[in-house]
């Protein structure tokens, strides 16, 4: 049996969570918002983690079965650059670093850019370290005529010692 007390308090019961909801969504749409106008209002070359300035147009490609092909051809170009900087083996449960790279990449393969859309904020000397190694492995092999020019989206799990992993060619986690 319900007291008075209780059919007060329902409708609040409702209320709360739907007001939870409704403001986790309206900061998920002001957080774009604020990241769209971020990005158009700085200037190519503006940003320290943008290396070079590229025009822009350039957005991130649907990372398509075919991106994805290439993303690979691209990891094994970067691990072939780098040998003794790949961390061997499984990565350690905590990684120093995780960083989310976006590399623009031409129908030549040239780099364009190299643009990051997570980057760790206790190791800021990552994502400019990151894009040095991405420039200087340039050219990639060229992309496919099916792919052309396109931006994929990698991500770099790293080491304190320097060391690296693509997720794309990861060995896995250690579990300690």
């Amino acid at each position: 049996m319900r007291s008075k007390n209780d059919e007060k308090h329902q409708p609040l019961g409702l209320l709360v969570p739907a007001l939870v909801l409704a403001w986790g969504l309206s900061a998920c749409t002001a957080l774009q918002q604020q990241q769209q106008g971020a990005a158009e209002a700085t200037p190519p070359g503006a940003k320290a983690d943008e290396v070079p300035a590229a025009p822009e147009d350039s957005t991130i490609t649907v990372q398509s079965p075919a991106i994805k092909a290439y993303r690979k051809v691209g990891a094994n170009a970067i691990y072939k650059k780098y040998p003794k900087r790949i961390y061997p083996g499984k990565i350690p449960p905590l990684v120093y670093a995780v960083v989310v790279v976006e590399t623009h990449v031409n129908a030549d393969g040239t780099i364009k850019k190299v643009t990051f859309s997570r980057t760790p904020s206790h190791a800021p000397e990552v994502p400019p370290m990151i894009a040095q190694l991405v420039m200087d492995a340039g050219p990639l092999p060229a992309p496919p005529s099916n792919v052309g020019a396109h931006t994929y989206v990698e991500t770099w799990l790293w080491d304190r010692s320097g060391r690296f992993q693509l997720d794309t060619l990861t060995k896995g986690q250690r579990s300690r």
